[in-house]
């Protein structure tokens, strides 16, 4: 297989499973479903959507100003707008071609701002270790406020509290023997596995390294709490969704993000996982799918309207450089 071959599958193949998704979200609705959820859709409260994309600009607000922390210390001071401009089309061409806003990033601060890519890319691969990170706390979070909920689930199913606890123990047996087999093992799988868990620690040890952990730690907080309120503002667009409570929604927000890691800005996916998550707390296919939508919609317009804004506006502003 050609390298040219290679490249378009990676690109197209992401793309054309996020349209079989949407293809199988639609399919699974009934007629007289497809007409609740555009009519859901259609009268959803816009301050509620604009609330939330606004929440969301904050948050790339942030993480700019939250790069410079780890810049700065290499010598690099980068104008704020810049960073700002340069994060928003890094996120438009992610819902284009997954995973190569990271590399965008690291050239345009390159171009614009004289930072060497190799060092620009090694900021952005502690951003997403950190970012891993804060998921996995959320993750925790979530199991522990939800703990009632999952545990109906289990005996939904037929797995009782003694069960519950034995598949934990079993979890916890499983990963120590298989941190066992991984720290033994010269398989190529394993030493990836090996390099990720150690950029994991290098990543949390960096931040005890700059001078501004505070305000870094501080920003990295905001940035995850705008996140999750991204989600939270939109359950008042709908009904039936507007009294639960917040556990719900990181419940949802987890099956979000990871939707939005693996495929295109979460296409098709997105609404599927999040809709499969309310679900859980009796919340209807419709308004769930409502629900997914909205949210899905919003968000990904912010990225594609405010990233090609940014995509034109960036070499305008650096004309001279």
């Amino acid at each position: 297989m050609g390298p040219s071959l290679k490249k378009f599958l990676k690109i197209s193949i992401p793309i054309l499973i996020g349209l079989a998704l949407v293809f199988y979200s639609y399919s699974s609705t009934t007629p007289e479903d497809r007409t609740r959820i555009l009519h859901a859709i259609k009268n959803a409260n816009p301050v509620w959507v604009f609330l939330s994309i606004f929440i969301g600009i904050l948050s790339h607000i942030s993480r700019a100003i939250r790069w410079n922390y780890l810049l700065n210390p290499m010598g690099y001071k980068p104008r704020l707008f810049n960073n700002v401009l340069i994060i928003l089309t890094a996120y438009f061409a992610n819902t284009l071609i997954l995973r190569s806003g990271e590399f965008l990033r690291a050239t345009a601060l390159n171009t614009y701002e004289n930072v060497p890519f190799e060092k620009g890319f090694g900021t952005i691969v502690t951003e997403r270790i950190i970012d891993v990170i804060m998921l996995l706390l959320i993750i925790a979070i979530a199991l522990l406020v939800q703990t009632d909920v999952i545990l109906g689930i289990l005996e939904e199913n037929g797995i009782g509290l003694a069960g519950s606890l034995g598949l934990l123990l079993a979890g916890v047996l499983g990963l120590v023997i298989a941190i066992r087999v991984i720290k033994k093992s010269e398989s190529k799988f394993a030493l990836k596995i090996k390099n990720f868990l150690n950029g994991l620690l290098d990543g949390v040890l960096s931040i005890f390294k700059m001078k501004k952990r505070g305000a870094f730690i501080v920003h990295t907080l905001f940035i995850w709490a705008c996140y999750i309120a991204m989600f939270w503002v939109i359950k008042f667009t709908v009904p039936e969704t507007v009294e639960l409570p917040l556990g719900a929604f990181l419940v949802a927000f987890v099956a979000g993000a990871f939707a939005m890691a693996t495929t295109n800005g979460g296409l098709g996916l997105f609404p599927i996982v999040v809709t499969a998550a309310l679900s859980v707390y009796g919340v209807s296919k419709t308004s769930g799918d409502a629900y997914g939508w909205i949210m899905w919609t919003a968000q990904t317009l912010m990225v594609v309207v405010f990233g090609t804004i940014s995509f034109i506006v960036l070499p305008l502003l650096n004309r001279n450089r």
